[in-house]
C-alpha cells in the first residue's frame, strides 16, 4: 500500500446504514484497499440525528460545522478541529446542529464490509 494524499471529493457518499436522514459516509480507505482501518468522510445535513451502538472503535474529525455526540457518560459538542472517539460497544446519538457538519473518520477495525 503506497502512501496516498485524500480530499472529500475522493469519497463515494452513501446513506448512513439504518437511517433515513441527511447522514452521508464516505470511505476512501478500506480493507478493499489492504488496510487495517477505515478512513472516510461524513457529511451530516441541519439537525440530523443518529443513533447507533458502535461495533468499531470511532474517531472523528469535525472539518466544519458542529456535532452533539452523547452517551451514557454524557454529552460532548465538537466543532472545527476537534476530534470525538467513540469506544466499541458505547450507544451514542450523533446530532448535527443548524448547520449540519463534515467530518473524516477512522475506525478500526473496518466499520462496513463492502461487496469486494
Amino acid at each position: 500500500m503506497a502512501v496516498r494524499k485524500f480530499s472529500i471529493t475522493d469519497a463515494h457518499f452513501e446513506r448512513s446504514p439504518g437511517q433515513n436522514g441527511e447522514i452521508f459516509a464516505g470511505n476512501v480507505v478500506d480493507q478493499r484497499h489492504g488496510a487495517p482501518i477505515t478512513i472516510g468522510y461524513g457529511r451530516y445535513g441541519p439537525d440530523q440525528s443518529l443513533e447507533v451502538t458502535l461495533e468499531v472503535d470511532d474517531v472523528m474529525l469535525v472539518l466544519e460545522g458542529q456535532l452533539s455526540v452523547s452517551s451514557t457518560a454524557g454529552t460532548v459538542i465538537a466543532g472545527p478541529g476537534e476530534i470525538v472517539h467513540m469506544p466499541k460497544g458505547e450507544m451514542v446519538t450523533i446530532r448535527s446542529h443548524a448547520n449540519g457538519a463534515v467530518t473524516a473518520y477512522v475506525t478500526y477495525p473496518h466499520w462496513q464490509t463492502p461487496d469486494i
